[in-house]
């Protein structure tokens, strides 16, 4: 085996949860092989990866998919959500040209996508081998709206050729799509897992005694017209919220200092800037809470299964991988639907209740898919 290959990670820069996997993946690749380069090319937000990386990467930003078009975790902009990824497809190859032609790429030992199509295309390009991994594919994603034949003609068709050059495909659970792939392996969660006591983390954080806590995760879009107040009436539990859930920010939360004011004695603001000086982390966080309140996706999911949490969620609006969670997810996480207007005013209050009297999942997820893909990754190499 080479001393120092260079894999080439395309992470794409829809939501957090493919960044919060590959960053796994990374950081086991680094613990077993600390003399290999590593590249990251995406469009996620480099504080993301700042945060949760241990291993040293070169950076390289673009553009790598448009995955959907959200007007904030709750809704999608279908009609835009189609004609951005027509626009970027319909590009793909001169994309895919200008990315096989670039130094790293062509020195790649191996090229992982997660999960653009721009990954294998280019990839195909340079002749070096790729896996995409991911627990849905972008051509399926797009088939799902009866939009995309008249907006998007030819989209799916573009995205499925791309897919076709992967050596093969790394399928999560909670999974749709994958039929352009030559070759399929299913594999574990990769799913980030706390690593302090929940017990000091709950005294860090010093809640009202006797209070059950919750979480409200939002990823980086955030909830419009979340209104906090309405979580005054909550009796036995502390809500806490972070940057996402306070306002339309896009930005570090690790910047958004003093967004505690005006919330009610129900409700605490979690700085997480002051969390990771603590030396906790958001993982930790998920471990340590009674429940996460959130729209269901696959990071948050598989977190919430990892560290034995309970879940309370609601719809997100048009994106057809959300019938697939809502399907599979109660196989391992102890979960419970809140209507969106519900969840927006702060009527928690039932839900809440109703979800704490159920039974846990009947299954324990098996978390250790972070070990078995890199072993994949190491046997490409």
């Amino acid at each position: 085996m080479p001393d120092s290959p260079v894999i080439v990670f395309y992470v794409s820069g829809h939501g957090f949860g493919h960044a919060s996997r590959d960053v796994e993946v990374i950081n086991t690749l680094h613990q077993r092989h600390p003399r290999w380069r590593i590249v990251v090319r995406t469009a996620a937000p480099r504080w993301f990866f700042d945060t949760a990386l241990r291993a040293p990467v070169e950076w390289q930003p673009a553009e790598c998919d448009t995955g959907v078009v959200q007007v904030d975790s709750l809704r999608v902009d279908v009609g835009e959500t189609l004609r951005q990824a027509a626009a970027f497809h319909d590009t793909l190859g001169g994309r895919a040209d200008a990315d096989a032609a670039l130094p790293f790429v062509r020195a790649a030992a191996l090229v992982v996508g997660d999960i653009p199509p721009l990954a294998c295309a280019a990839a195909h390009r340079a002749g070096v081998p790729c896996l995409a991994l991911g627990n849905f594919s972008w051509d399926w994603i797009y088939e799902g709206y009866e939009e995309t034949p008249r907006l998007a003609p030819g989209l799916v068709r573009t995205i499925q050729e791309a897919y076709r050059h992967a050596n093969a495909a790394l399928r999560l659970p909670l999974h749709g799509g994958f039929a352009p792939f030559r070759t399929v392996i299913d594999v574990p969660f990769i799913a980030r897992r706390a690593r302090r006591d929940p017990a000091e983390l709950r005294a860090w954080l010093a809640p009202p005694a006797g209070t059950m806590l919750v979480l409200a995760s939002f990823g980086g879009y955030g909830v419009r017209a979340f209104d906090t107040s309405g979580l005054s009436r909550l009796d036995g539990y502390t809500v806490l919220v972070t940057a996402d859930m306070q306002s339309e920010r896009r930005g570090d939360p690790a910047r958004d200092a003093g967004a505690d004011t005006g919330l009610p004695e129900t409700v605490r603001y979690v700085d997480e800037r002051a969390l990771r000086e603590a030396g906790f982390t958001y993982e930790d966080l998920v471990g340590a809470v009674d429940v996460v309140a959130t729209k269901p996706g696959y990071g948050i999911i598989a977190e919430c299964a990892a560290n034995g949490t309970a879940m309370l969620y609601t719809s997100r609006g048009r994106f057809p991988e959300y019938d697939v969670l809502v399907r599979e997810m109660p196989r391992y996480v102890r979960c419970a639907f809140i209507e969106p207007d519900d969840l927006v005013a702060g009527r928690w209050q039932a839900p809440l209740d109703g979800l704490l009297r159920r039974p846990p999942a009947p299954e324990r997820a098996d978390v250790t898919g972070a070990e078995v893909v890199a072993g994949i990754l190491e046997s490409f190499v």
